[in-house]
């Protein structure tokens, strides 16, 4: 059985991180059982960063690496159709959902406008966890930042880049549907783990402002969490 270990729910996601979002919604999309487990603890996880997934004795961090090895261990064919360009233009978008990750960190954990809300969210739907826990979490993700370079940012210039990210993303979504066509594929998933995370969220940054503002991207994330709920384990 597969089992992925990725952070806690929020706002009715099963991943209030993009990249666990992104695999679980990778597995329900290609029709794969698999249990999911909810942790904080990173210590067991590979290079101490979630997600990861575990397929027998087979232990995989990085969501990437994660799909790749679904794709290949399991014959998936969400991909196959896929030609050379859309297969690069695929690896660009995934480098720039990683820019994108960090100023969406950065709204959540280092602006003070936001954090109260994002702190409140988290403490009204996991009873388990401390204050006490979410401030140590919240000095650490300040280091990351600085040392990623993103908290060395004002947060309107911080906000320019996400929002710039969003606005390249908005103009390549097809108009029959997904990124490349009326069915998503893999990177349809990391597109929506990012969004999702954006728009179902509560909390009104420049970000969520940017992407409720471009109806194609609404639409999208929509669309992609209904195929993503609607999807069914391969028998």
């Amino acid at each position: 059985m597969i089992t992925l270990y990725s952070y806690p729910e929020l706002y009715g996601l099963e991943d209030n991180n993009p990249y666990g979002l992104k695999v679980f919604a990778f597995l329900r999309l290609c029709g794969l059982a698999f249990d999911h487990r909810h942790v904080l603890d990173t210590k067991a996880a590979p290079r101490g960063q979630l997600p990861y997934l575990v397929d027998g004795e087979q232990t995989i961090g990085d969501s990437d690496a994660i799909l790749s090895y679904l794709k290949r261990q399991y014959a998936l064919t969400i991909d196959a159709a896929l030609t050379d360009a859309q297969r690069d233009l695929d690896l660009m978008l995934r480098r720039t959902l990683d820019d994108l990750y960090w100023v969406m960190s950065y709204s959540r954990w280092r602006d003070d406008r936001f954090w109260p809300t994002f702190r409140a969210a988290l403490l009204a739907q996991h009873a388990d966890l401390a204050a006490e826990s979410l401030e140590a979490a919240r000095e650490y993700n300040f280091n990351r930042y600085h040392y990623q370079g993103i908290g060395r940012y004002e947060p309107e210039q911080a906000y320019a880049r996400g929002v710039a990210d969003l606005q390249v993303i908005a103009n390549l979504i097809h108009d029959s549907g997904f990124l490349f066509g009326d069915r998503p594929v893999s990177i349809d998933t990391a597109v929506y783990g990012c969004i999702a995370n954006i728009y179902f969220y509560d909390i009104d940054t420049p970000l969520k402002q940017c992407v409720v503002s471009q109806p194609q991207l609404v639409r999208y994330c929509v669309a992609m969490r209904e195929a993503v709920e609607n999807s069914r384990v391969a028998r």
